[in-house]
C-alpha cells in the first residue's frame, strides 16, 4: 500500500507551470511575460521542495499525493508517484527553469519564448512524478512538441530533430506493446528488449544515434536545448521503461555504449571551435557517464551515478547559463579566438571555472564524492571501466580549462558599453556557487539519500532476478526423472 504525502504537491507542482504557460501566452509584452513566468516557476520551486520535504517526512520509498484529483477524474490509481529516485529530481527540475527563466536578459526575449518554457517544464515534473509505462510514454511524447514549436518559429530546419524522436517514440511504443505478463510479472522478450533498449540509447544520444543534439543546439535558443537535455530525463526513462522488464545483456549494452559516449564525447568536446557544439559534448559526455553508472550490479557504483546525476544537472546548468551569458554580450562564441572576458565580466568567469571544475568531480565541490563512488563501483566490478572514466573525466577537465582560456583570457577586449553582469545574473552565480560549494563541504545529507534509493533499487533489481522464470535446458526438457 503506498502512502499518501500530506499536501497535494505534486498536482500543484504540474498544474502551476500549465497555468503560467497560459497566461504568458495572452500577455503580449515580453518584459510582463518574463516577470510573470518567474513567478509561476519561484511557485514551482515551492512546491517542488514542498513535496521533498513532506516525502522525507513520511518515511517510505514512495508515496502518492494528497487529494488525487487526477485520479478521481481519469478513474485510475496513483497517477503522480513521488520515490526517493525522483524526489531531488524534481527540486532541481524546477531550479533549473527558474534560474535559465530569471538569467533571461532582454536581448533574448523576443527568441526565448516564456510560455513553451513553463509548458516544458510541466511535462518534465509530470515525467518525474510518473510510474505508470503508458502515462511516462505519452509525456515523453509530449516533450518534443515545444521545442520543434520554436524550431518553426525560427524558421530553423527540424527534420533532423522530428526523424530521430519520432523514431524513438516508435521504438518505444513498439517495444512497450510486446512485453508480456508471466505470474503477475512484466517480462520484455528477446525483441521487445532490443526495441527498448535501442529507443533508450537514442533518446540519450548514444553515439552513433546523437547528432539530434549538436543539430538542436546548433538550431534552437541556448536556453530551450538546455532544458530539453539536463534534467536527463532519458536516464529516468531508462529506469522505468527498461530496467524493470529488460534482460541482463539489454542493461549491459546500455552501460557499455553509454561508456564508449562518454569517452567519445569527451574527445570531440576538446576539438570543437564552437562554444555551443562544445557545451553539447561536453554535457553528452557526462549523461553518458551517469547511465553506464546505473546499470551497475553494486550498491556503491549506483549511488555515486545517483549522486553525479544530481550534481552534474547543477553544474552543467550553471556552466551553460555562463555560456548563454556571454552570447547575450558579444553573439555567438567561437573556441578559435580568445576573447579576453575576464576583465568585464569576473563573476561570471568565476562561474564558468567553478561550474565547469564541479562537473567533473573536483574536490570541495559537489561532484567530487558523487565521481570517486560512481569510479569505486567501477573499479571494484571492472577495473577497465573504472580507467575509463578516470580518463573521460581528464579530458573534460582539459577541455573546460581551454574553453575558459579562450573565452576570458588572450586579449584585451573594448567594449563601447559595459558589459557587467546584471543583478538577476548575479543571484544566479549566488544560489548556484552556495548549492554546488555547499554540496562538496557538506556531502553526507545528499550521498545518504542516494545511497538509501540505490539500496532500494537494487533490492528490487535482485528480486526481479530471483522470481524471472528460469528456462529449462533443451537437453533436460525430455528426460525421465529418476527415482
Amino acid at each position: 500500500m503506498i502512502q499518501e504525502l500530506h499536501l497535494p504537491w505534486l498536482e500543484c507542482g504540474v498544474l502551476l507551470p500549465l497555468l503560467g504557460a497560459a497566461c504568458c501566452a495572452l500577455i503580449p509584452d515580453r518584459t510582463r511575460a518574463r516577470y510573470t513566468a518567474i513567478g509561476f516557476a519561484a511557485a514551482t520551486l515551492v512546491c517542488a521542495v514542498g513535496e521533498w520535504i513532506d516525502f522525507a517526512t513520511v518515511g517510505t520509498f514512495e508515496a502518492h499525493d494528497h487529494w488525487d484529483l487526477i485520479q478521481r477524474l481519469t478513474g485510475r490509481d496513483n497517477i503522480l508517484v513521488i520515490d526517493e529516485l525522483s524526489a531531488p529530481l524534481l527540486a532541481l527540475s524546477s531550479l533549473l527553469y527558474l534560474l535559465t527563466i530569471l538569467a533571461t536578459l532582454r536581448t533574448k526575449q523576443d527568441r526565448f519564448s516564456m510560455s513553451l518554457t513553463l509548458l516544458s517544464e510541466a511535462i518534465v515534473l509530470a515525467t518525474l512524478s510518473s510510474h505508470d509505462p503508458r502515462i511516462m510514454i505519452g509525456l515523453l511524447s509530449l516533450a518534443v512538441i515545444p521545442p520543434w514549436i520554436e524550431l518553426r518559429k525560427r524558421r530553423a530546419s527540424s527534420r533532423v530533430f522530428l526523424i530521430h524522436m519520432g523514431l524513438f517514440i516508435l521504438l518505444l511504443v513498439a517495444g512497450r506493446s510486446l512485453v508480456e505478463e508471466r505470474d503477475g510479472r512484466e517480462i520484455a522478450s528477446g525483441l521487445s528488449a532490443t526495441l527498448l533498449t535501442i529507443a533508450a540509447l537514442l533518446r540519450a544520444g548514444v553515439v552513433p544515434l546523437h547528432c539530434w543534439m549538436t543539430d538542436l543546439f546548433e538550431k534552437a535558443t541556448f536556453g530551450t536545448a538546455m532544458l530539453f537535455l539536463t534534467p536527463m530525463t532519458g536516464a529516468y526513462a531508462v529506469m522505468h521503461l527498461v530496467l524493470p522488464v529488460a534482460p541482463v545483456w539489454a542493461l549491459q549494452s546500455i552501460a557499455v555504449l553509454s561508456l564508449i559516449t562518454s569517452c567519445y564525447a569527451a574527445g570531440m568536446a576538446t576539438i570543437q571551435t564552437d562554444a555551443r557544439r562544445f557545451f553539447c559534448y561536453l554535457l553528452l559526455s557526462h549523461s553518458s557517464l551517469v547511465l553506464s553508472g546505473l546499470e551497475l550490479v553494486n550498491t556503491i557504483g549506483m549511488t555515486g551515478a545517483l549522486c553525479v546525476w544530481i550534481s552534474v544537472g547543477l553544474s552543467l546548468t550553471g556552466f551553460g547559463l555562463t555560456i548563454r551569458a556571454i552570447e547575450a554580450r558579444i553573439g555567438r562564441v567561437a573556441l578559435d579566438r580568445y576573447y579576453g572576458m575576464h576583465e568585464h565580466t569576473p563573476t561570471l568567469a568565476g562561474l564558468f571555472l567553478l561550474t565547469g571544475l564541479a562537473s567533473i568531480g573536483f574536490p570541495g565541490t559537489i561532484g567530487f564524492v558523487g565521481m570517486e563512488l560512481l569510479m569505486e563501483g567501477c573499479v571494484e566490478v571492472y577495473p577497465i571501466v573504472g580507467l575509463s572514466l578516470v580518463l573521460s573525466s581528464a579530458i573534460n577537465g582539459i577541455s573546460i580549462l581551454r574553453a575558459w582560456f579562450r573565452i576570458f583570457t588572450g586579449v584585451r577586449f573594448e567594449a563601447a558599453v559595459s558589459l557587467r553582469s546584471q543583478p538577476v545574473e548575479r543571484f544566479s552565480v549566488l544560489v548556484l556557487s552556495l548549492l554546488i560549494l555547499g554540496g562538496g563541504f557538506w556531502p553526507q545529507p545528499g550521498v545518504s539519500s542516494r545511497f538509501h534509493a540505490a539500496e532500494e533499487l537494487m533490492r528490487l533489481r535482485r528480486e526481479r532476478l530471483r522470481e524471472a522464470p528460469k528456462p529449462t535446458p533443451p537437453e533436460t526438457q525430455h528426460l525421465p526423472l529418476k527415482k
